[in-house]
């Protein structure tokens, strides 16, 4: 039992409980919902979230505190496990292979698979409850677009890596932060990952020591970034104006340097969209994480490279780093920004940072899920405007500036435009 951190003794009627979160409110929600179902179309980003999130409030409202209890401590839980053991059985490629729109019994499944039967029924019994693929008979069912997706190694490596590695953390932070008197981590080699895993490396590297966590941490990121808002889209940043213009070719020629840019996701999206672009596009990260490059256009340079250390591009048009420094405390962000500022052309080159900006108010689940994620992980954060602004112009003290916080409004994809002043 934990131990009483007060003498207050004052109690809620448990029936409180056991009635809607906030029934009052349903009719407004359903008023709201029906009213932007008049415009709502697949294709229209803004309001299929909108009428998502009004779903979402719909259900937090109906819901009693003993449901929503139970879905987050009970069924969100196994249904995770179950998930991820249709993604290390092979059970969701196997059955795309088979028909991802052909009813498939239990008994059929765990054949060709080598799986007890009862067990594999019983996790698709509340993978089905949970309504990620639908019963069409007894002990018999159809995948969803959801389950067909994990098929995907983009989508479906999330769920083995975060079981084995996230969860755990997870479940050790309230006891490491109290064993540090609940002060904020800020060490990334000495923080709760590290106790939770007794381990002394750092997250990356752990993923790269235990195959084959590497290659489905690079899946996850990749998964990560799909259907997202890009800054390379017009209406987003003006790439032409800013990089492209005034780009200047004598020298190494160096148009764009995604520094960590993993396998390359993002330099490949800025050549398709960017077929035209003059200079080089170049790719550095960690030598361990190029070798693991299986499909990249010959025309983005590969560059082993340490983001500690100095960076052997100088004067380049642009150095892109994409949520990289939400993965280190600050001390450390102050290091990669320091090397980056020292490659920078004063009055030419830019830095652009493609993170989260957390508003003061009516931050949203995705950035905030995240800022947990990288407290318990990593020591670190995701910073709100005034934090980057400290981060940026303050603590690296090496003549950087932001000239703007760039975004298209939906509060979880900006970029954050820098440069070297004089």
């Amino acid at each position: 039992m934990l131990p009483r951190t007060g003498t207050n003794t004052a109690s809620i009627d448990v029936r409180t409980a056991l009635e809607p979160n906030d029934f009052p409110a349903v009719p407004s929600i359903i008023g709201d919902i029906s009213a932007l179902s008049k415009v709502l179309k697949a294709n229209d980003r803004n309001s299929r979230l909108q009428v998502l999130e009004k779903a979402r409030e719909l259900v937090r409202a109906l819901e009693t505190p003993r449901e929503t209890m139970i879905k987050h401590t009970w069924a969100q839980n196994t249904a995770f496990t179950a998930i991820s053991f249709g993604v290390d059985t092979g059970l969701w490629k196997q059955w795309v292979e088979n028909g991802s729109n052909v009813p498939q019994k239990v008994s059929s499944l765990a054949a060709q698979l080598r799986l007890d039967p009862a067990v594999l029924g019983r996790f698709l019994k509340h993978i089905s409850a949970m309504g990620y693929i639908i019963e069409t008979g007894p002990d018999e069912y159809k995948l969803t677009n959801f389950t067909k997706s994990l098929s995907l190694p983009i989508i479906a490596d999330s769920y083995p890596l975060c079981l084995w590695s996230i969860n755990n953390a997870l479940a050790n932070l309230h006891g490491y932060l109290r064993e540090t008197d609940f002060a904020e981590p800020t060490s990334a080699t000495d923080g709760n990952y590290q106790h939770a895993h007794h381990i002394k490396a750092d997250v990356f590297t752990h993923f790269q020591e235990n195959p084959p966590n590497g290659p489905r941490f690079n899946n996850l990121m990749s998964g990560y970034r799909q259907g997202r808002p890009s800054w390379m889209d017009k209406d987003f940043f003006p790439v032409e104006e800013k990089m492209i213009d005034g780009f200047d070719p004598s020298g190494d020629g160096v148009l764009l340097v995604d520094i960590g840019g993993n396998v390359g996701h993002d330099l490949d999206e800025f050549r398709r969209k960017f077929p035209d672009h003059p200079g080089k596009l170049v790719l550095q990260d960690l030598e361990r994480v190029i070798n693991q490059i299986e499909h990249l256009d010959e025309g983005i340079v590969r560059m082993p490279h340490d983001f500690f250390t100095e960076n052997p591009i100088k004067g380049a048009r642009a150095y892109y780093l994409h949520t990289v420094l939400h993965d280190w405390p600050d001390d450390l962000c102050v290091k990669i920004l320091s090397r980056v500022s020292e490659a920078m052309k004063p009055g030419y080159s830019k830095l652009l940072i493609n993170e989260q900006v957390i508003p003061a108010r009516n931050a949203h689940w995705e950035a905030t899920c995240l800022d947990i994620l990288m407290m318990s992980l990593l020591s670190s954060k995701e910073r709100t405007e005034a934090e980057w602004r400290n981060l940026v112009e303050v603590q690296t003290g090496a003549n950087l500036r932001i000239v703007r916080f760039w975004s298209v409004g939906n509060g979880v994809e900006n970029l954050i435009e820098i440069e070297k002043v004089l």
